[in-house]
């Protein structure tokens, strides 16, 4: 079975299992990420209270944490949630927002994956070559350069951590430390989006949710990210049309569109 194939199975087990992914999340982009896994199939919630996250997270098929608006108030809830996660065999998508920006992001991406085991880490090419301690220009939360290979980087970043690196641009590269997966579906108009990242992290994690092999999901899931992404484009006038067309394409996006259009080259 080919990369396409299963990833129209997983989406279509994804849409038959409706798997609940509970976010500590971007303040920013908190309703586009519910939207868009909602659109997707799955199940969204998006809980941050400590009181109330460990409780949350037992019911949960994935979690996901994004650091784009943290606090320290948050990165101790996402650390509470992320060990019971732990705990319950639950997969952890730790999106790296800004890492490298200020010292507060770095080191609680360091705190966060020190203390939580942690299944994809997903990032910009800026962000993921930081966290893997190369030379990198990340500004506010966009990667400006990176130095060396970013495939080396995120390779190195996957095998020292003993999980999945997502790398996402023009191109996504996925990797586990010894196989790499490059995804080329998607459209140069979601880069104009803001929250297209935090989104992808979403659909990540839904697929994480229903499959144990976090690169091969994660691959699947930046596919049919992607064909949403390109269906989006074809009648969007701007960002704004973009973003809502988002929504709409990933809940039509097909087994047929994904057999014929996913775009995923296994290295």
């Amino acid at each position: 079975m080919n990369i396409a194939e299963q990833a129209a199975d997983m989406l279509e087990s994804l849409r038959e299992k409706k798997p609940l992914v509970h976010h500590i999340t971007n303040w920013v982009t908190i309703s586009d990420c519910a939207s868009i896994t909602r659109s997707l199939g799955a199940l969204p919630v998006m809980a941050h209270a400590e009181e109330e996250v460990e409780e949350m997270v037992t019911i949960s098929g994935a979690l996901v944490l994004n650091i784009g608006t943290l606090t320290p108030v948050l990165v101790n809830a996402m650390v509470k949630a992320g060990k019971q996660a732990n705990l319950k065999g639950t997969p952890v998508i730790l999106d790296i927002v800004g890492v490298g920006a200020t010292r507060l992001r770095m080191d609680s991406a360091r705190k966060i994956i020190a203390e939580v085991k942690i299944s994809v880490i997903k990032g910009n090419a800026g962000e993921v070559a930081t966290l893997a301690g190369a030379h990198a220009e990340v500004r506010g939360v966009e990667s400006i350069s990176a130095e060396g290979d970013i495939v080396s980087h995120a390779k190195s970043l996957a095998a020292s951590e003993k999980c999945t690196v997502v790398v996402t641009g023009a191109e996504d590269i996925v990797t586990d430390g010894k196989r790499v997966f490059k995804v080329k579906n998607g459209h140069p108009r979601m880069g104009e989006v803001v929250g297209t990242g935090c989104m992808a992290a979403s659909v990540i994690g839904a697929f994480a949710a229903v499959n144990e092999d976090h690169a091969l999901a994660s691959a699947c899931a930046m596919a049919v990210y992607g064909i949403a992404g390109e269906m989006a484009a074809k009648t969007a006038k701007g960002p704004g049309g973009m973003k809502q067309n988002m929504f709409d394409s990933i809940m039509a996006v097909s087994r047929k569109d994904v057999v014929k259009g996913a775009r995923v080259d296994a290295l």
